[in-house]
């Protein structure tokens, strides 16, 4: 991300209404490789071909925020993978994070990782080191902190259904676990923001805040996630959840949210309703149905649709409901793009 893009953001976050509409998605393996015409398998392996297919999107479209930029990630292994799981790597989709434990009662057996020397995390960090004078050459900059969730990582490592169940059945040992994993996250921040001194914002993705209730929701994901959102000072803290929002958008301010990135499901209108103002949203054309599989007229239409229904230009960044699925094509993008510009 260049600083010209990050003071964007933040001034967005802070409610300074931009001179022109903020266009901006998360990208990362689900998208760039098919995208850029390799393997999921050539993009986690190769350093350079994961740089250069970087490149090549941030070069193609200089003027959409790509978000958090030139991510170092293993898909959904990265966080697991330090915890022992067992990874299932596929050469044209993601990879698959194993479980670890079968039932909640386990979960006073974990111990909480470190994230100088377990798993996929080294490789992370390496692979930022290894090319952050060429990136710094492209004008960016490595901004954000970046994680999973702590819902998220547990589900991981114990399945989601195990997981609900454990939540319903056993908060002890769901706390438990969750305390651990909460710890192992923010050790993790800190040590991305301890290597990079350029790091002044954090990525928190965890869809498994929109398949808990509203008790459970304040019992396992706002404390939790607040924590990790406290790992260190942050100037902007982007939280993604494109499953159902609805029930944590009230407390998004809480747990320390300024930028959240929620489901197509739900309008602009009704997340900023329940979130509050001061929460800056990204979004929200639906991914799949109208950005990858729609016609870039199609595209025109939908957001047209979306901007006039929102009908705000205050602390939004125009993007899709969720992050960049496979097979969105750049005439979409630039359709996507055009249309904001011009509406």
């Amino acid at each position: 991300m260049t600083q010209e893009q990050w003071q964007l953001l933040l001034d967005t976050v802070q409610g300074k209404t931009p001179q022109k509409p903020v266009t901006g998605f998360i990208i990362d393996s689900p998208w760039i490789p098919g995208w850029a015409g390799v393997s999921a398998l050539q993009f986690y392996s190769s350093e350079e071909i994961w740089f250069q297919a970087n490149k090549k999107a941030v070069e193609t479209f200089p003027d959409i925020i790509f978000l958090p930029g030139f991510w170092s990630e293993f898909g959904m292994c990265t966080e697991p993978s330090a915890f022992g799981a067992k990874m299932v790597w596929d050469e044209y989709n993601l990879p698959h994070a194993s479980k670890i434990i079968s039932d909640i009662s386990e979960a006073g057996k974990l111990k909480v990782p470190n994230p100088k020397t377990d798993g996929l995390l080294p490789f992370v960090i390496q692979r930022l080191l290894n090319y952050q004078k060429p990136m710094q050459e492209t004008g960016h900059e490595i901004k954000f902190a970046i994680a999973r969730g702590p819902l998220n990582i547990a589900s991981f490592l114990m399945a989601t259904t195990e997981l609900m169940t454990g939540l319903m059945m056993d908060p002890e040992n769901s706390h438990k676990l969750l305390k651990t994993i909460t710890q192992f996250t923010t050790d993790w921040l800190r040590r991305q923001k301890e290597v990079f001194p350029s790091i002044e914002g954090i990525l928190l993705l965890d869809d498994i805040v929109g398949f808990v209730g509203d008790d459970e929701c304040r019992e396992y994901a706002v404390p939790y996630i607040k924590q990790i959102f406290n790992a260190f000072d942050s100037k902007l803290n982007l939280f993604h959840n494109d499953a159902q929002g609805l029930i944590s958008a009230p407390y998004l301010k809480e747990m320390g949210v300024n930028l959240f990135n929620f489901s197509f499901e739900h309008s602009l209108k009704e997340i900023r309703e329940l979130a509050g103002p001061e929460v800056a949203l990204l979004g929200n054309l639906p991914p799949r149905d109208v950005l990858a599989a729609g016609t870039p007229e199609q595209v025109r239409e939908e957001t047209r649709k979306m901007m006039n229904e929102f009908g705000d230009k205050n602390r939004v960044v125009w993007s899709c409901g969720g992050g960049m699925p496979p097979n969105v094509s750049s005439e979409n993008i630039r359709a996507f793009k055009e249309t904001i510009d011009e509406t």
